[in-house]
């Protein structure tokens, strides 16, 4: 993951805050991932999948395995070829295949199949990292935990609202300075809102609900603002061809 992100000069004071939660809570009243997922087990397998991933892309995937093993026992079953085989559209195919098999064997070893509600077992299981563990607790656990990702961490240190050097640095602002009203939602807000409105390249600063709380100097126009450029003159030939005169 990047870590490196265009700083806000200032940040956020408490009132801003506030209501740049309060704006992108207005937006989107009941966010969630766009991960496709049917219980605890199966949004883990999906979240694990997503690591350099789209979320359309592993939807795809996920589809199509989940059709056929959406437990741990049948994760198992299916073996790390079988689950290989659905996968191979997604980026590091082989790799996660083989995490999601030895998951799947970890759980049904260590706790019954189910998936725990704790950060730290979540965090023991191969291919889940502090990110992944943050997204199960909040999403299937309505734990208010956040995971910084590269849209969060980027929409936090552009606008002001939890500057930071690296994802940790910036998940301990977040959890410090985002009020408990809006803990649950802050990840899917912030996610959303970076994935598609605050973009890497070309930010839509002129439609963004939270621009006149953002600190982020460098706002983008709106391009249909631009002027239009006027279209180049034909080019003229330098040499007029005309037929000889018939003698």
């Amino acid at each position: 993951m990047a870590t490196k992100a265009k700083v806000a000069k200032s940040k956020l004071k408490a009132a801003e805050i506030a209501a740049l939660y309060a704006q992108l809570a207005a937006e989107r009243p009941d966010p969630r991932t766009e991960l496709d997922y049917t219980d605890p087990y199966t949004l883990v397998v999906a979240v694990a999948l997503s690591a350099q991933a789209t979320d359309v892309g592993v939807n795809k995937a996920t589809k199509r395995l989940f059709a056929v093993a959406d437990t741990p026992e049948k994760m198992v079953a299916l073996g790390e070829e079988g689950v290989a085989n659905y996968i191979k559209t997604i980026g590091l195919w082989r790799n996660k295949a083989k995490n999601v098999i030895a998951l799947s064997e970890l759980l049904l070893e260590k706790y019954g199949g189910d998936v725990p509600r704790n950060r730290d077992a979540l965090t023991e299981l191969p291919g889940v990292g502090r990110k992944t563990a943050n997204v199960v607790l909040n999403e299937a656990f309505g734990e208010p935990t956040i995971a910084v990702d590269t849209h969060i961490f980027r929409v936090s240190n552009r606008t002001g609202l939890a500057p930071g050097k690296n994802p940790d640095q910036v998940e301990a602002v977040l959890e410090r300075v985002t009020p408990d009203t809006y803990k649950k939602g802050a990840h899917h807000w912030l996610i959303l809102h970076g994935r598609y409105v605050c973009d890497a390249r070309k930010p839509a600063c002129w439609r963004c609900g939270i621009a006149e709380i953002c600190k982020f100097k460098t706002k983008t126009p709106n391009p249909a603002d631009a002027p239009k450029k006027a279209k180049p003159a034909a080019k003229k030939l330098a040499k007029k061809v005309t037929k000889p005169a018939v003698a």
